[in-house]
């Protein structure tokens, strides 16, 4: 599922904003490094929210979920409460049946974390890799503009 070639032409980033709230912090008052995970989560998502899919409707009528099949993240610095995280999200690789992003989360100018995440499609019901949705790919490769700043 992973042999796919680097895309030679790869669509821009999504961006998403993400407010630092208390219950995203540990007993240092720092960000959960497992967060990171759920903000990059949300970023994927709401970049296919913003190409017109819902994933829920998405799996009714097509039969196909997404599910994380692979995730690195470096952390280099902390997030601290109330910081406005910005998440950009890439497409590395674009398979058949898989996407591979990389996404960064950064406050301000300094970079906070780094992820790459391999998404795979499946069939509900055998839980086997399928085929993306025609309507997923192109949600995924048609440029979404920078929101200037989300109302958190």
């Amino acid at each position: 599922m992973n042999s796919d070639p680097p895309l030679q032409d790869p669509p821009p980033a999504f961006v998403w904003m993400n407010r630092i709230y208390y219950e995203d912090t540990d007993a240092g008052g720092i960000v959960f490094y497992a967060n990171y995970l759920k903000f990059f989560e949300r970023a994927r998502t709401e970049w296919l929210r913003a190409g017109g899919i819902d994933q829920h409707a998405l799996s009714e009528r097509s039969g196909t979920l997404f599910v994380v099949r692979r995730t690195a993240v470096e952390y280099l610095a902390p997030a601290r409460l109330d910081d406005l995280l910005r998440i950009d999200s890439r497409i590395t690789r674009l398979g058949r049946a898989s996407v591979e992003f990389m996404q960064t989360a950064t406050s301000g100018t300094a970079a906070l974390a780094t992820g790459t995440i391999l998404v795979a499609c499946v069939d509900r019901v055998r839980m086997r890799p399928t085929a993306l949705p025609p309507q997923v790919v192109a949600a995924l490769t048609v440029p979404v503009p920078v929101p200037a700043r989300m109302s958190i």
